[in-house]
C-alpha cells in the first residue's frame, strides 16, 4: 500500500505581504499529479490546512477544489491543526463522500479508519488525532477514559468564597470540579494514545493478518527542529510531547499486545525531518509544502527541501520512505553585502526574486530607495552598522551646540560622520531655522 503524508498547507497565508495563492494552487496541482503518477492509495493531511480559523474565501475555494480532485483519485484523511477551527473544518464531516474523512472531534479520535488497497482489501489502520488543545482536551478526555477504559481521572475540589463582606462572611461548601488531566500537551496526547491502544488492540485481534498502523498527530515532539514561522502552542509552560509516548502509547497496558504503531504522520513543525529513536514507530514530519519565512526558505534551499512523504507499507510496517520535492514558484533570496556589492553585477540574478537585504557597512542616504529600485520585490531590510570606536557623547541641554548634536545624530543614522559638504548643508539648515525663529518674534 502507498500513502502520501503532507501537512501545514496554511492556505490563506501571505509571505511578508505577498499573497501565496498562486504557489498554493501550484502545490495542489502537483499533489493531484503525484497521486495519479504514484498510484497513491490515501493522502494524510496532518493539520493546519488553513492559516487561520476564519480563512479567506479564495482559500476555502482552493481547498474545496483540491479535495474534490484528490477524492476522484484516492482517499483523503484530514485533521485540523492549531491554526484551524476544528468546528468549521469538521462541519458536515459525517455527510462527506466515502473518499474524504475529516476527523475534527476529540470524541472520535479512537475510531480507527480501515484503509483498503487498490484491490479493495483491508490494508492499513489509521488513527487520526485532531490538534488537542490542552485547555479543552483535559476536560473532554476524562469521561472518554472512564467510559471506554475504566480509567478514573482524579477530581479536584475547590472552596468558593462568598462575596459577602464584613464579619460573619463564610465560605460555601467545597464544590467538586469535573475530572481534569494535567494542563499540558503531553498529558492530553498520552491520554488520547491510551484510547488509541485499546481500539488498535480490538481491530488487530479480530484479524488473522497483521495490518500496519499509522497515527496522525499535530504536535511539537521533543527532538524536532522548529522554524520561525510556526505559531507558539505553549500552554502552562509545557508545549512539547516526549517521543517515547508514541512507543508506549501513552503508558497503556495494551501497548505491547496491540502490536504498537508503525508510523506517526506528524504536523506542526515546518521543517521536513524524521526523529531518530532506537525503537518504536517512525516519527516523521512532512513539513510545510511552502516556506513561510526567509530563514525557512534558506533552509529549504540548502538542506531541508520542502516536500511530501511517499510511504510504502506492508504487514511488517513502513518498508519504504521517499521525500518528493514540492514545486518552487517564487525564488526567495537573502542578499548580504555592502552597498557597492549589492549594486554590483554579482546580484543581477536576484532582481526578480522576493528579497531580504542585509546591508553591511555604511548606509548612505537614500540607500533603501536605491535598493528597492534595484530589487523591485524587496520585502525585508536589515542594516548591520560597522563597529565603531566609542566616541564622546554630549548631553542634549540648552547649552549644547545644536550642530554638534545634529552631527552625532547623522553619525548614528548613517554610520559615519558627515563630510564637509554635508556639514555645510546642516549649518545652512540650522542658520535658516534661526533666522525664521527671529522673524516670528
Amino acid at each position: 500500500m502507498r500513502i502520501l503524508h503532507t501537512s501545514d498547507w496554511h492556505l490563506g497565508r501571505t509571505f511578508h505581504g505577498r499573497v501565496l495563492d498562486d504557489a498554493h494552487a501550484a502545490f495542489a496541482d502537483h499533489l493531484v499529479e503525484l497521486v495519479a503518477a504514484e498510484s497513491v492509495d490515501a493522502v494524510l493531511v496532518a493539520g493546519d490546512v488553513y492559516d487561520r480559523a476564519i480563512p479567506p474565501n479564495d482559500a476555502v475555494a482552493l481547498l474545496d477544489e483540491t479535495l474534490r480532485r484528490l477524492t476522484e483519485r484516492t482517499r483523503v484523511v484530514l485533521t485540523p491543526g492549531n491554526h484551524d477551527s476544528a468546528r468549521r473544518l469538521g462541519f458536515a464531516a459525517d455527510l462527506m463522500r466515502e473518499g474524504l474523512i475529516i476527523r475534527a472531534r476529540t470524541a472520535g479520535l479512537d475510531r480507527g479508519i480501515i484503509l483498503p488497497d487498490a484491490n479493495g482489501n483491508d490494508a492499513a489502520i489509521v488513527h487520526a488525532l485532531p490538534y488537542l488543545d490542552p485547555d479543552a482536551a483535559r476536560e473532554i478526555l476524562p469521561p472518554l477514559l472512564a467510559e471506554r477504559l475504566g480509567e478514573e481521572t482524579p477530581a479536584k475540589h475547590t472552596v468558593r468564597e462568598d462575596n459577602t463582606e464584613g464579619e460573619g462572611a463564610a465560605s460555601q461548601p467545597s464544590q467538586p470540579e469535573r475530572p481534569r488531566l494535567p494542563r499540558s500537551h503531553e498529558a492530553v496526547v498520552s491520554a488520547a494514545l491510551r484510547l488509541v491502544a485499546a481500539d488498535l488492540d480490538r481491530l488487530r485481534s479480530a484479524r488473522t493478518r497483521r495490518l500496519p498502523s499509522l497515527l496522525m498527530a499535530h504536535a511539537f515532539v521533543v527532538g524536532g527542529e522548529a522554524c520561525e514561522s510556526e505559531r507558539d502552542i505553549r500552554v502552562g509552560g509545557v508545549d512539547s510531547v516526549p517521543s517515547g509516548v508514541f512507543t508506549t502509547l501513552g503508558g497503556s497496558p495494551l501497548a505491547e499486545r496491540s502490536g504498537g504503531l508503525d508510523y506517526v504522520a506528524l504536523g506542526h513543525l515546518h521543517r521536513p525531518q524524521e526523529l531518530t529513536r532506537p525503537a518504536g514507530p517512525r516519527l516523521v514530519y512532512s513539513g510545510s509544502p511552502l516556506p513561510f519565512s526567509f530563514d525557512e526558505a534558506e533552509g529549504a534551499r540548502n538542506s531541508a527541501t520542502k516536500s511530501s512523504v511517499l510511504l510504502d507499507l506492508s504487514a511488517d510496517g513502513a518498508t519504504g520512505l521517499e521525500r518528493i520535492p514540492t514545486p518552487v514558484l517564487h525564488q526567495v533570496r537573502t542578499l548580504t553585502g555592502t552597498m557597492p556589492e549589492l549594486l554590483s553585477p554579482a546580484f543581477d540574478d536576484a532582481t526578480g526574486a522576493w528579497v531580504r537585504v542585509i546591508l553591511q557597512g555604511e548606509r548612505p542616504p537614500g540607500a533603501l530607495a536605491t535598493l528597492k529600485e534595484r530589487f523591485p520585490s524587496l520585502l525585508a531590510f536589515q542594516h548591520e552598522a560597522p563597529a565603531r570606536t566609542a566616541r564622546e557623547r554630549i548631553a542634549v541641554t540648552a547649552a549644547a551646540d545644536p550642530l554638534r548634536i545634529t552631527e552625532d545624530f547623522f553619525d548614528d543614522v548613517c554610520g559615519r560622520a558627515p563630510d564637509p559638504s554635508e556639514r555645510g548643508v546642516l549649518r545652512s539648515a540650522y542658520e535658516s531655522a534661526l533666522a525664521s525663529a527671529r522673524s516670528e518674534r
